[in-house]
């Protein structure tokens, strides 16, 4: 349900969501879900790659140029 507000009727009318719109909201929801796994990994596989540059930062191996990027001076 939602409700549908205008000048005729300002307190508004619930009215049933059409299938299309339902099927939008579920697209949504979905590619709503995508981009926070998305963007979860991301921070994840970021961190990591900061990890291994310290890792061999300290062990004074060579970085590679992934690994060069995230240091930040």
């Amino acid at each position: 349900m939602k409700i549908v507000v205008n000048k005729e009727n300002p307190t508004g009318t619930e009215v049933e969501e059409t299938a299309v719109e339902l099927s939008q909201m579920e697209t949504d929801k979905t590619q709503q879900a995508e981009t926070k796994e998305a963007n979860r990994v991301a921070k994840e596989n970021n961190a990591n790659l900061k990890a291994s540059a310290k890792a061999k930062l300290i062990a004074g191996e060579p970085l590679t140029e992934d690994e060069a990027d995230t240091i930040v001076l």
